[in-house]
């Protein structure tokens, strides 16, 4: 969980950028790699599937916010009918996510997106989040906005600058080293 402490050696450096994205995109609908691919929505995922599309994802990035929270507050958010989960298939296998939360209207929050690692570099990134983009857009949003931070994937905010975010806010921030925290029981 992110804290604005001050550096100790058991915690982790990190730095923010909030991006949005105020208008739709201009940029040309990408077109889908080759491929056996769908995506689809989750509409009231199980934890279980919930959990191995974050922790999968997250695995390398020190995803831990979901993790801390309890079964109960964590299936409050994603059964709530504002929040969209879509996956990514290729042949039939998930290989990434997108969250999308429309809960503080007019503004919707690109929460979480990602791809399993076996499907980093595959052309999948950028076609995924043009599209996760587009589909956000639909519901006209006054912004559309994400964050992301120096412990994700390297090439993460750049391809966001690259589908038209662009950074409004950076923070320091230090994390707890362990990215598995115990749940807390409902």
């Amino acid at each position: 969980m992110p804290r604005s402490a001050p550096h100790s050696p058991a915690l982790i450096e990190a730095v923010i950028t909030f991006l949005e994205m105020r208008e739709p995109p201009t940029l040309p609908e990408l077109r889908a790699p080759l491929g056996k691919l769908a995506l689809m929505r989750a509409e009231h995922p199980s934890l279980a599937f919930y959990k191995f599309l974050y922790d999968e994802v997250g695995q390398g990035y020190h995803w831990t916010e979901r993790k801390v929270l309890s079964d109960r507050e964590l299936k409050d958010i994603i059964e709530d009918s504002q929040v969209e989960i879509h996956v990514l298939y290729v042949g039939g296998v998930p290989a990434g996510f997108s969250e999308l939360d429309r809960r503080q209207p007019p503004e919707i929050e690109l929460c979480y997106f990602g791809l399993m690692p076996q499907f980093i570099g595959h052309q999948l990134g950028g076609y995924f989040l043009n599209w996760t983009i587009r589909h956000a857009w639909t519901c006209h949003p006054s912004r559309l906005w994400v964050h992301t931070n120096t412990l994700d994937h390297p090439r993460a905010l750049p391809l966001y600058q690259r589908l038209g975010f662009a950074p409004y806010a950076r923070r320091t921030v230090y994390l707890d080293p362990d990215p598995n925290p115990p749940r807390d029981p409902d």
